[in-house]
C-alpha cells in the first residue's frame, strides 16, 4: 500500500500516450489526489487558464507544443505552481536543462509508482512551505504593529518575522538589545506564538537578586537548607515546567551561577539547594541582554559554552534612533493611551516638540519616549503638548551634573544612566564605584552588598573603569 499524499491536492498530467495519462491517474488517484490529464501542450495551456492546480506533470517530448514549451507557459500563468518533467533516458540531460529553466523536478522512463508519489509528494511540500513564506512576508509586510509592538519600518519587520519562525519551534532564543527596546514583549510574543501557550511565562529579573536568593529563586531549596530557608519552596525553574523561562539580563549572573545554569540546559533536570534528587524539568528557555556576551566571554566574566547552549537564535532589537520612522507611529500610540488614561483631551504635539522630538537620540528608546509622553500629558495644561511640557532626559543629565550627582545604590546608578548619554556614562559609574569603596573602607565585597549588586558584576566594573582599588585605597589614606 502506497503511502498517502498530505491533504487533497489538484494534479495535471500532460502527455501524448493514452497509456501513460492513464497509468498516472491509477497510481495518484488512490492517494488524496484529484487527476486531470491532456494529450497535448496546448490543451494543457488551456485548461491552465481556467483552473488552478498545485502539480503538473508533463512529458518532454511531444507533438506541437513540447514540455519546454509548456514550461515556459507555466512559469507566466500560474508561476507558483511546480512542474515535473516525464523524459526518457536519452533525453535525461535536456530534462536536467529543464530544470535549470525552472523545472522543479524529472522523473525518466521506465518509472515505478513509488517514484511518482515521492515526486509528488516533494513537489506538494515544495509549493506549500513557498507559499507559507509569502504569506508570511505578506503579513509582516502589512503590520503597523505586531502584539504589543508598534511600528511598521523595516528594522522592525524583521523582528516580527523573526518572531513568527522562531515560535513555534523549540529552540533557545537569545534577545538582544538596548535597555528599553522592548525585549521581554519579544519573549512574551514568542511564548504566546508557541505551542506551550497555555503553560506558564516565567520572567526573571537577574539583576535583580544576589547571587544566593538568585540561585534559591531559580532551582529551589529545601527547608533548613540555609539560614531564612523556614519551608520548602519550587524553584523557577519547575515553576515554569511545560511553559518558557525567561532569564532577562542573563549577563548579570555570577560564573557559578552560569555553571550551574549550564549544567540544568544539557541535563534537563535541576538540583533544588539542599536536595540531592534531581528533578526533571520540561522549559523552554529564553535569554535577554543589553551586553556584548563575546565581550564578556573574552573577559572572562561569561561562560562560552554557555553562550554556545543560549544564542541558538539571535533576535536582535534595533535601537529607536535606528527606527526614527516609527516614531509618528509610537507618538501617536502613547498620546491617544496617556489621554484616555487621564481624562485629557490633547490633540497633538506643538511644532517645537515635534522638532525636539525629531533631533533626540532617545538614549532610553521606547521606554523613553513613552514616559516622555506620560510626562508631557500630565504636565500639559491645554490641548497641546509644548516644548516646555517635556522636560527631557538630557535636561536631567545636565542637571546631574550641576548636582554633582553620586549614585549610592544600583537602583540610582540604573536610573541616572537612562537619563544620560553614552559619553556621560562612565564618569557616573566611576563616581558610583569609588564612593561606595570609599564608604566600605575599600572592601569591593562590602561595597557590591551595600549597593544591591552581585560582586563579580561590582568587580567587573572596577576592571571596565580601569580603577585599581590598591593604588586608590593608597592614595586616599
Amino acid at each position: 500500500m502506497h503511502e498517502q499524499l498530505p491533504d487533497i491536492c489538484r494534479v495535471l498530467v500532460i502527455d501524448d500516450e493514452a497509456v501513460i495519462r492513464e497509468g498516472m491517474r491509477r497510481i495518484l488517484e488512490g492517494n488524496a489526489v484529484q487527476v486531470e490529464s491532456v494529450a497535448s501542450g496546448r490543451a494543457a495551456i488551456e485548461k491552465i487558464q481556467v483552473k488552478d492546480f498545485d502539480v503538473v506533470i508533463t512529458d518532454l517530448k511531444m507533438p506541437g507544443m513540447d514540455g519546454l514549451e509548456v514550461l515556459s507557459a507555466i512559469k507566466i500563468l500560474q508561476p507558483g505552481v511546480p512542474v515535473i518533467i516525464i523524459t526518457g533516458y536519452a533525453t535525461v540531460d535536456t530534462a536536467v536543462e529543464a530544470m535549470k529553466s525552472g523545472a522543479f523536478d524529472y522523473i525518466a522512463k521506465p518509472f515505478a509508482p513509488e517514484q511518482i508519489i515521492e515526486k509528488v509528494k516533494k513537489a506538494i511540500a515544495t509549493k506549500s512551505a513557498i507559499a507559507e513564506n509569502n504569506r508570511l512576508k505578506k503579513e509582516v509586510q502589512t503590520h503597523h504593529g505586531f502584539d504589543n509592538f508598534i511600528g511598521e519600518s523595516p528594522e522592525m519587520q524583521k523582528v516580527y518575522h523573526r518572531i513568527m519562525q522562531v515560535a513555534p519551534t523549540e529552540s533557545t532564543v537569545l534577545i538582544t538589545g538596548e535597555s528599553g527596546t522592548g525585549k521581554e514583549l519579544v519573549a512574551r510574543s514568542i511564548h504566546g506564538k508557541s505551542n506551550r501557550h497555555e503553560h506558564p511565562f516565567v520572567a526573571v529579573d537577574c539583576t535583580a537578586l544576589a547571587e544566593n536568593l538568585l540561585e534559591s529563586e531559580l532551582f529551589g531549596h529545601v527547608k533548613g537548607s540555609f539560614t531564612g530557608a523556614v519551608q520548602s519552596k519550587a524553584g523557577l525553574f519547575k515553576v515554569a515546567d511545560g511553559g518558557t523561562l525567561f532569564l532577562d539580563e542573563i549577563s548579570n549572573i555570577s560564573l557559578t551561577t552560569q555553571a550551574k545554569l549550564l549544567r540544568v540546559l544539557q541535563e534537563r533536570v535541576v538540583t533544588p539547594i539542599g536536595d540531592i534528587r534531581p528533578i526533571p524539568i520540561d522549559i523552554r528557555l529564553i535569554a535577554s541582554t543589553n551586553k556584548n556576551l563575546g565581550t564578556m566571554v573574552a573577559e572572562g566574566t561569561f561562560r562560552d559554552d554557555l553562550l554556545f547552549r543560549i544564542n541558538v537564535i539571535p533576535v536582535n532589537l534595533p535601537p529607536l534612533r535606528e527606527r526614527i520612522g516609527d516614531i509618528p507611529l509610537l507618538l501617536d500610540h502613547f498620546l491617544t493611551k496617556f489621554c484616555e488614561d487621564m481624562d485629557k483631551e490633547i490633540c497633538a504635539l506643538a511644532p517645537d516638540a515635534l522638532s525636539l522630538l525629531e533631533n533626540y537620540p532617545f538614549p532610553g528608546n521606547v521606554r523613553e519616549l513613552e514616559n516622555i509622553i506620560e510626562r508631557s500629558v500630565v504636565l500639559c495644561e491645554g490641548n497641546l503638548i509644548n516644548r516646555c511640557d517635556m522636560e527631557l532626559l538630557y535636561e536631567k543629565e545636565e542637571s546631574y551634573a550641576a548636582q554633582g550627582f553620586i549614585p549610592k545604590s544600583l537602583e540610582e546608578l540604573k536610573e541616572a544612566k537612562r537619563h544620560l548619554r553614552e559619553q556621560a556614562v562612565e564618569p557616573i559609574e566611576k563616581a558610583f564605584v569609588m564612593s561606595a569603596l570609599k564608604r566600605n573602607n575599600w572592601n569591593i565585597s562590602q561595597a557590591a552588598e551595600e549597593t544591591g549588586m552581585l560582586r563579580t558584576n561590582f568587580h567587573a566594573l572596577i576592571k571596565k573603569l580601569g580603577i585599581s582599588v590598591k593604588d586608590e585605597q593608597k592614595h586616599h589614606l
